[in-house]
């Protein structure tokens, strides 16, 4: 057979030749006279693995070497370069002995074994350098001594805000972080050293307790510097929390004013900033959602990224959509190049066979995209990882070889690896990596067995696309978050069709924004649309009560769900040849995610017929429910998240809520209020007239004004009934009877108190008041109603400071406590618990009864445990 000539790369465009045998593709293959075969498909080889050996010892090494002792390192580089050597020397004295074929076999082998050993070697002494580079310097061990210092820093990447966390009772304030560098540091002594060490500035709030919101009027000045700014600042230096990190110190800077600029940024990030900034601008009119998640989808900008809706994308595992990832940058190249799925095909589609242009002229053009998207996104690790990931098409796209594809995701890791060693202890490295390589491996062939069953090809492509990157990303993802989403593959494939018509929309209102407004807002106007849909499917995700199953942590966790992929993934293609088979498994994994009340009852029994009051587990918080008829009912503080509270209403069937009683403004009985809103009917919330603290006021304020949800106060002698459950307001006292109650030393002896009756049951709810509230309570007309209750919820959870003149007069025979595991404050106190027993309570609580359900009527008392 005559040798066939290699087509020119400019000809890929065009269709393939008739298929043939195997037999007839592999004597095309060889007809081409090269190892891999041409650029056509059909006379492509096996995929060129050579470089993958390496870049694997590389990250590994790499990951290794970052804190090892400099004289294992040193002997690791001096032992793989003399054995590098001794092969090297092997290879040459025996190139003339033996069959050609054999002498190949050996050569590739020994070649592969020599760069694996230079590369380990490279990587060590590179790894170790940059971790040598952390221990120099006066920083480490001021950071030891917990030094107050003044230091110029510079700034590497943009400001973000924390996210509020709920400490004890309490919100802690959301303070500002900087990555950067210290360039020059002036200890007590006042000598100032030049030095060059990586950091995390913490801005702590000021003296009003806030440090800013993310933006409006109350905006932290903070939050404006860009890359490369040069401050001087005082502060505190304090070790990193978590060791292995390229931090080597965190400096606690008190926001007390705005930062002392030494030095402005560079050019290319003042534009950077402009064209971020217009982005921003261009979104302020879109709806909520849109406008918060359109800058995270062009530029990885999540200033304006709401804690809950921030939570939904964890939930459903599109949290890649926020960050800047190889994605961002691959629609945008799908929009030159046509879709990632023809990379190892001869067609082409996009803009740029339409537009005539070559192969390696389309190749050229996509890297100036790309550095565009490495400037406008800010040069650092992330979004370099991203480039690099995002650009492997390109150099398979140059070389007219899509087989390519692999070694060049196998040549990206090793450079970067190389060039910045901590990325081999990045969790986002490896889900890129590992995502990456299962698109290039894994979905060509997932996507080909289902074309095979019939399946359409584009619906093939995405399936195959999303169920490969969710099974090789799902171990790593466990460890980090202990849970395995079981909505990530139907959430992201819904999103996908979303999502690059916002990115692609977004990317052309930051490159109008700067000339033409008004067509920037139209363009972001238009990109609301998909980008408000991508929103809605990463709530309807988080708020399904089976989306996600709790997972053993770690990298043991990791080792077994991987195990558990391996035996599903055989099952899986086993089962599309059962199409009755896989109808009949969709169903029950879709009632498994659902879980519907009804069919949930029947199957677990929960909740008990008849119930009338159950105290959530939430954690360290409250969270009662009070049973007010079908689907409804009146809910008495929301806890301290909103994912735990949600979850409970849910399971018990609540959509609607006629009333929101909020004890008192503490963040553990407020801070899940969003999860008592989220996609419910909820008539008012009614609060304590004790406003404190401030900060979880304005929060229950905010939480109630965008729902459009109006607020009350309650006070004593307030009665209602809602369905079959009647209730009064015992504390605090208002109007007259204010003025001779002592005054509350703080929130919590201004709780909401209520006296409840259900189905002939009183339960008496304290929220958290204190021992001087508790005897006014005594003292006042109320204390007659309070003999002899049925149910007890335990005030303060189940604190230490109780007055046991209540317990003995209240004397109930069921005490309940909300408490969180392993707190520690040492909730419930023992003594507590010995006063309630000694009057005849059965002491239930939350941390080892787990969520707990009161039944019974007339004077029957029952109690189940979920």
């Amino acid at each position: 057979m005559a040798p066939r000539k290699e087509e020119e790369p400019s000809d890929l465009h065009q269709a393939p030749p008739p298929a043939g045998p195997p037999a007839g593709r592999h004597a095309v293959h060889a007809a081409s006279g090269k190892r891999l075969g041409a650029a056509h498909p059909r006379q492509e080889g096996p995929a060129d693995l050579r470089l993958v050996p390496p870049a694997l010892a590389a990250w590994a090494t790499a990951a290794w070497a970052l804190d090892a002792p400099p004289g294992a390192v040193t002997g690791l580089v001096l032992a793989c370069v003399v054995v590098a050597a001794g092969l090297t020397l092997v290879r040459r004295r025996g190139a003339g002995d033996g069959p050609r074929g054999s002498r190949k076999g050996k050569g590739w082998t020994r070649a592969t074994v020599t760069a694996v050993l230079l590369c380990t070697a490279t990587a060590a002494v590179s790894a170790g350098l940059h971790g040598a580079d952390l221990r120099q310097g006066p920083v480490p061990e001021l950071a030891r001594r917990y030094a107050t210092v003044t230091a110029d820093v510079q700034v590497t990447a943009d400001p973000r805000l924390t996210r509020p966390r709920v400490t004890g009772d309490r919100a802690a304030p959301q303070s500002v972080v900087l990555e950067a560098e210290v360039r020059a540091v002036q200890s007590a002594g006042g000598q100032q050293v030049a030095v060059r060490t990586p950091v995390l500035v913490v801005v702590t709030a000021g003296r009003d307790g806030q440090s800013g919101a993310a933006e409006g009027p109350g905006r932290s000045p903070w939050l404006g510097l860009l890359p490369s700014t040069r401050l001087r600042v005082t502060g505190r230096l304090a070790p990193p929390a978590v060791g292995g990190d390229r931090i080597v110190a965190v400096v606690r800077v008190r926001d007390r004013a705005a930062p002392r600029i030494v030095e402005e940024p560079s050019g290319v990030q003042r534009f950077a900033g402009r064209l971020r900034a217009g982005l921003r601008a261009a979104t302020d009119g879109l709806p909520g959602d849109a406008r918060a998640l359109l800058p995270g989808l062009v530029v990885g900008d999540t200033a304006r990224i709401t804690p809950e809706l921030d939570e939904a994308f964890k939930e459903t595992d599109l949290a890649h959509v926020l960050a800047v990832s190889g994605s961002n940058l691959t629609i945008i190249l799908a929009l030159l190049l046509g879709p990632p799925g023809l990379a190892q095909r001869a067609e082409r589609r996009g803009v740029a066979p339409r537009l005539g242009l070559t192969l390696r002229t389309t190749a050229v053009l996509g890297g100036v995209l790309t550095l565009g998207f490495v400037l406008v996104c800010r040069p650092d690790p992330s979004v370099l990882r991203a480039a690099a990931c995002g650009g492997v098409a390109l150099l398979a796209l140059a070389t007219g070889r899509r087989r390519s594809l692999l070694p060049a995701l196998a040549t990206a890791v090793l450079l970067l690896v190389l060039y910045d060693p901590w990325l081999a202890r990045s969790y986002g490295f490896l889900l890129s990596v590992l995502a990456t390589g299962a698109l290039l491996t894994l979905a060509p062939r997932w996507s080909a067995a289902l074309r095979r069953r019939r399946v359409p090809a584009r619906l093939a492509e995405a399936l195959a696309a999303a169920g490969a990157a969710q099974a090789v990303c799902a171990p790593v993802v466990a460890v980090l978050s202990a849970r395995v989403s079981l909505v990530a593959v139907p959430c992201n494939l819904l999103a996908e069709f979303a999502v690059a018509p916002a990115t692609v929309l977004g990317f052309a209102a930051l490159a109008f924004a700067p000339l033409v407004m008004p067509v920037a807002k139209a363009l972001a106007w238009c990109a609301s649309w998909p980008a408000g849909w991508v929103a809605a499917i990463a709530r309807a995700g988080a708020r399904l009560p089976g989306g996600g199953v709790d997972w053993t942590g770690g990298w043991w966790g990791a080792l077994l769900l991987g195990c558990v992929t391996v035996a599903v993934v055989p099952a899986g293609r086993r089962l599309l040849g059962h199409p009755w088979l896989c109808g009949a498994c969709g169903l029950l994994l879709l009632l498994a995610v659902v879980q519907p009340p009804p069919l949930t009852r029947v199957i677990t029994g929960w909740p008990p017929p008849g119930w009338r009051m159950v105290m959530c587990d939430v954690g360290q918080g409250d969270a009662v429910v009070l049973a007010a008829g079908a689907g409804t009912g009146v809910v008495v503080d929301a806890g301290p998240e909103p994912r735990r509270v949600d979850r409970c209403l849910h399971r018990l069937g609540i959509t609607r809520i006629p009333l929101v009683v909020l004890t008192h403004f503490h963040a553990d009985h407020v801070a899940g209020l969003p999860g008592v809103l989220r996609g419910r009917q909820v008539g008012a919330i009614e609060t304590t007239g004790f406003e404190e603290p401030p900060d979880q006021v304005e929060f229950v304020r905010r939480e109630a004004a965008r729902r459009n949800i109006p607020l009350a106060r309650a006070a004593a002698g307030e009665r209602r009934r809602v369905g079959g459950v009647d209730w009064e307001v015992l504390w605090p006292p208002g109007g007259a009877a204010a003025a001779f109650a002592p005054a509350p030393d703080g929130p919590n002896d201004a709780s909401v108190t209520l006296l409840v009756r259900s189905g002939g049951l009183r339960m008496l709810l304290l929220g958290d008041l204190e021992p001087p509230a508790q005897r006014a309570l005594l003292r006042s007309p109320a204390a007659a109603s309070l003999a002899g209750v049925d149910v007890l919820k335990v005030a303060h959870h189940g604190s230490a400071y109780q007055e046991p003149d209540l317990i003995r007069v209240v004397a109930p025979r069921l005490a309940l406590v909300s408490v969180g595991a392993d707190n520690p404050y040492g909730h419930p106190a023992p003594a507590t618990v010995a006063a309630l027993r000694a009057v005849g309570a059965a002491v239930l609580r939350t941390d080892r009864d787990g969520t707990l359900a009161v039944t019974g009527a007339d004077g029957r008392v029952g109690v189940a445990a979920d």
